[in-house]
Parts: C-alpha cells; structure tokens; sequence
C-alpha cells in the first residue's frame, strides 16, 4: 500500500498528460523535446514499440527504428515524461507478443510488422 501524499502527487502527474492507446507492434512517432542550452527544440523519433512496462506514473515503453546504415537503434521513455510532447499511432502492428525482443536478430523484410485490420 503506497503513501498518500505519493498517491496524491503520482495523481496530479498522470491527470495533467493525455496518453494515446498503443500498444506493442505499433509504429510510433514521438515528438521530444531536447534542450541545448538555453535553447530547446523538438525532435521526431520514429520506430516500432516493442515493449510496455510498468504501471502509472513509472510505466515505460521502449521504441526501436534502424538508423543510419542499418543500425538498430532503441529508446526507452517513460510515458509520463516532461520531454515527451506527443506520442502519435501511424500504423497498428497485428503481433502476437505482448515484448517484441525477436525483432532485435531480424533485419530487412523479416523484421516486418503485418498491420492490423479493423
């Protein structure tokens, strides 16, 4: 059983941010915001979601895309975070895994994600 006042404040966290529904096997893209300086901007990542974890304010989930020269490249972001302005939905992936650390050894056509149909 947790604190009140922990409860009370992991609230007013989780109250103040909307989340889109996604899930495993979605493609992502996230806005965040990187701070040079003074200065901030916003940057776009894009990938595949393999993995939610967690629960409330300390829920995490983790994206990967191939980079530059085929290089996978992974992130994890907490889903309550101050960096992250927007999580956008571009496709639903029809997986049948709840973690998708299979796609980490496929490359190319086998690292495919078939979409889901509604």
């Amino acid at each position: 059983m947790k604190n009140k006042y922990i409860e009370q404040f992991e609230a007013k966290q989780i109250g103040e941010k909307k989340v889109s529904d996604f899930r495993a096997g979605d493609t992502l893209k996230l806005a965040i915001r990187i701070k040079e300086g003074d200065k901030s901007r916003i940057q776009n990542f894009e990938g595949v979601c393999i993995a939610r974890r967690g629960n409330g304010v300390g829920e995490t989930f983790i994206v990967r895309k191939i980079g530059a020269n085929n290089i996978g490249v992974e992130r994890i972001f907490p889903i309550y975070s101050e960096s992250l302005e927007s999580i956008s939905v571009l496709r639903r992936g029809h997986v049948r895994r709840a973690r998708l650390f299979y796609l980490r050894q496929r490359r190319g056509k086998a690292a495919r994600i078939k979409e889901l149909k509604k």
